[in-house]
């Protein structure tokens, strides 16, 4: 009979002999393996839903300063134009916008 190693890792505490004596005599091989169930969840399962929220609170303050952007602007152009353009009459009425009389 020839010498063969135990296949796969076996931990140091399992005997070569032991092994060997099952192969000759066809006895099945047990080996025990303990182990603990992790107790938490694993980080992927935070890291995905954080993710998502924080790419969902940045897109809506993008929004938001694209919209105060946009406000700004339009609110100085018709400043611009109102103090353009004079006063303003309609059927006699007459309304003086953005300039004050001398």
């Amino acid at each position: 009979m020839s010498h063969r190693d135990p296949p796969g890792n076996l931990a140091p505490h399992i005997p070569a002999d032991a092994y060997r004596r099952a192969e000759t005599t066809g006895a099945p091989v047990v080996i025990v393996v303990h182990t603990t169930d992790p107790t938490g969840r694993p980080l992927r399962q935070y890291l995905y839903p954080l993710a998502i929220a924080g790419a969902g609170a940045i897109g809506t303050i993008a929004t938001v300063a694209a919209v105060l952007a946009l406000l700004d602007f339009a609110v100085h152009t018709a400043a611009a134009i109102a103090s353009a353009t004079g006063p303003l009459g309609i059927g006699g009425i007459s309304l003086a916008r953005a300039r004050a009389k001398h």
